[in-house]
């Protein structure tokens, strides 16, 4: 289905934040650029009137007239030379400051699309990446690059034969750059997916890395990683070779174009067509002439790379393109409707859910059960609106969660997942989900709705103990209750846990059942997916996933009294999709790579 014309719009307003007023930005460096140009003639025409007409007179006030004049002009030259090293570096500061934020936005959000870490994070270094190219060399010889024919018409003016041979060695060097980026386009490509391979196998040894060690198998973890980077090598230098050995092709060539300047000068100047101070003149004028294409050779690979990390971070933008703002709604208070949805994996687009329905009112609790695989996950991960819907919708209050505004959202849902990761935070600050308006009482109440006050009072620090990376501080059952207590945090209407007591003991159990009545008894919702029957103690309704499909669904005591599920309410499925379109929020340029 075609975009339509208010999101083509809206993404080209968000792509254009990319480039918003560097056009005027552009247009005053290009100017003072031809600035910069015209006073680099000014070593040319010192040679030549020094050579012509300070020597040839022996005036010494001539000299020092000429030498006083010329310091004055290098001295603007150098000036604004400053200025507009200046003027680039606050580009890419600029960009950095306003794009930064929406590549880790984009950044967050690519993993729960199928896309590796590695790969997410490679969007932050484009920020890097262009912000470094703005402040180095490379953008001054492209800014140069137009001035070129300044040089070329000076030349062509102490002699034709001169300029002709200067506008040779020019179209030279500019045909070794063209030629420079036909070669090195797709390798760099492929260069860039090769260590984006390399780096996914890092980032997964780092965080099994508990594994590695405790199993002996870390020297074959460094073995598959050597491998990856064996290649990213290869191609790495290849590419280096390639750029190398045209930057030294370009360097030399200027070395013989500047002594065939110099002997064809001194051939004009035998046959008296060309004074000495000509030859001198000529020379400088050409090397300045080319100097902007032999620094652009010299840059080319992190002029590519510049340009390639743009193109993303352009993408990345369009990425996060809304036609239309969701308005705020008023907060949820009534039902959870699920009708008829359809899950599909992001990236492999197999599908794990297939039509599944539920109606859950204020005040209730349902259980979900099933075997490992079944695709328990996968609803909790739909119900949180992490993974998109391929068919069907998930409504709060009638409401698609499309419809809300994700931070409203997020205030009305809390959400424990399979695997608890805390944040590298404070105690207090990852309760309070970094909520710029925290209340103290607050965070007290959801630590102590998840049973677990009195064991934060006894850490170090207390509420402002550091948990460090990934919280590894702490058991893993502390982390889950801490989990339980971010998601209880601001008494969020929909509460969704998975697996929430799979690290708890006896204690824990007992605070996860007082939890889930106190989320009932302030009227909102809870859904607890567990295999251990204890989580299902505090649940009024269960439901049983098995293959993708809702098979059983009804009271808990009916659901759990009978293996075969008599008694439930049993619902017949459509048969499953074999297919699904990769979600729309990552187009296909986003390639996908597999460790």
């Amino acid at each position: 289905m075609a975009p339509s014309r208010e999101l083509t719009n809206a993404r080209r307003r968000d792509a254009a934040k990319l480039t918003r007023g560097f056009r005027s930005v552009c247009v005053f460096l290009f100017a003072m650029s031809g600035v910069i140009n015209v006073l680099a003639l000014t070593g040319s025409l010192y040679m030549l009137q020094v050579y012509d007409r300070a020597l040839t007179s022996g005036s010494v006030q001539t000299l020092m007239a000429l030498s006083a004049l010329a310091i004055g002009l290098y001295l603007f030259q150098g000036a604004f030379d400053v200025i507009r090293s200046q003027v680039l570096v606050r580009v890419g500061a600029r960009l950095d400051e306003e794009i930064a934020p929406i590549a880790h936005r984009v950044a967050i959000d690519m993993p729960r699309f199928g896309f590796s870490s590695a790969e997410a994070l490679e969007r932050g270094r484009d920020v890097d990446t262009v912000r470094g190219f703005l402040g180095g060399q490379g953008p001054s010889a492209l800014f140069d690059l137009p001035w070129i024919p300044l040089y070329l018409a000076f030349v062509y003016f102490l002699h034709p034969w001169l300029g002709a041979l200067t506008f040779a060695g020019a179209f030279l060097l500019t045909l070794l750059t063209v030629l420079s980026e036909v070669l090195t386009r797709r390798l760099n490509g492929t260069t860039r997916q090769a260590a984006i391979v390399r780096n996914t196998i890092a980032d997964s040894n780092a965080r099994n890395a508990e594994v590695l060690k405790a199993m002996g198998f870390a020297g074959r973890a460094v073995d598959r990683f050597d491998g990856a980077n064996r290649e990213h090598l290869a191609l790495q230098t290849q590419a280096n070779d390639l750029i190398g050995t045209f930057g030294a092709i370009s360097r030399v060539l200027r070395m013989i174009l500047q002594s065939a300047i110099l002997g064809l000068g001194a051939y004009l100047t035998i046959k008296g067509e060309l004074s000495a101070g000509a030859i001198i003149a000529a020379s400088v004028a050409s090397a300045r002439a080319l100097a902007p294409v032999d620094l652009a050779i010299a840059n080319w690979k992190s002029f590519v790379a510049a340009r390639l990390a743009f193109g993303r971070l352009r993408e990345t933008v369009v990425a996060l393109s809304q036609a239309v703002e969701p308005m705020k709604l008023p907060t949820p208070a009534k039902y959870l409707k699920v009708d008829k949805i359809t899950v599909a994996a992001p990236g492999s687009g197999q599908v794990l859910l297939s039509e599944v329905s539920l109606d859950l009112s204020a005040g209730t609790a349902l259980g979900v059960i099933g075997p490992s695989g079944g695709g328990k996950t996968t609803l909790v991960r739909a119900l949180t609106g992490i993974w998109p819907t391929l068919r069907g919708s998930v409504r709060l209050d009638g409401a698609e969660l499309g419809q809300w505004p994700e931070e409203s959202l997020g205030r009305s849902m809390g959400y424990l997942p399979q695997e608890v990761s805390l944040l590298d935070a404070t105690v207090e600050e990852n309760i309070s989900r970094f909520d710029p308006r925290v209340d103290a009482a607050d965070i007290v109440a959801a630590a102590t709705a998840a049973g677990i006050h009195e064991m934060i009072v006894r850490l170090p620090n207390g509420y402002k103990t550091q948990l460090g990376p990934q919280g590894t501080s702490l058991s893993a059952g502390q982390r889950q209750r801490i989990g339980l207590a971010r998601a209880l945090y601001g008494k969020p209407f929909l509460v969704i846990m998975d697996e929430p007591n799979s690290n708890l003991d006896g204690e824990g159990e007992a605070a996860l059942r007082t939890a889930i009545e106190a989320v009932k008894e302030r009227g909102g919702i809870a859904v607890v997916v567990a295999h251990r029957p204890s989580a299902l103690v505090a649940v009024d309704f269960v439901c049983v996933i098995q293959n993708g499909k809702l098979t059983a669904y009804g009271p808990r005591n009916e659901i759990l009294s009978s293996a075969t599920g008599q008694g439930a309410r049993s619902t017949t499925q459509p048969e499953m999709p074999t297919a699904a379109p990769f979600p729309a929020h990552f187009n296909a340029k986003h390639e996908r790579v597999s460790a």
